[in-house]
């Protein structure tokens, strides 16, 4: 079943159940993901890498968001900020761990021979492509920077 289908049944639930907050969430994706299946250059159908995408950055718009809005003293929009991220996340893959992370980076820069953070472009570029839904970028950026410094 593809993404958009599975958030179109999982809206018809929400609004039977009147979950206002989860039914805003499942409306930003479908609008996301159709927007991104309409690009000029975009296939037909949106490729499972191409959804991980659309849901990741809808994830970190939230979280800047959600960030700017508690520096403001906002709570009222910082929860529906949050509310939103939560079921965006439900429909990625399971993150990584820090310690999971840790692992894997340790044996990608052993087996590329990275040795300073000259070569940090190298283990990123990598670690972006085999991680890519796994794990944040921000995250990866530091524990390569960790690792090699």
């Amino acid at each position: 079943m593809s993404l958009i289908t599975q958030i179109d049944q999982d809206i018809k639930l929400a609004m039977l159940a009147k979950q206002a907050d989860r039914l805003q969430g499942l409306r930003a994706i479908k609008s996301a993901l159709l927007l991104a299946k309409t690009e000029k250059g975009a296939a037909d159908e949106l490729t499972e890498d191409a959804e991980i995408k659309v849901l990741q950055k809808l994830v970190k718009q939230r979280k800047e968001s959600a960030d700017i809005y508690k520096e403001q003293n906002r709570d009222d929009l910082y929860q529906v900020e949050i509310a939103e991220m939560l079921v965006i996340e439900e429909y990625l893959p399971q993150q990584m761990s820090k310690f999971e992370i840790e692992g894997y980076l340790e044996e990608l820069i052993g087996r590329i021979g990275a040795t300073s953070v000259k070569d940090m472009g190298r283990v990123m570029g990598m670690a972006s492509k085999e991680l890519a839904g796994k794990a944040d970028g921000k995250t990866i950026s530091e524990v390569v920077k960790q690792l090699l410094g």
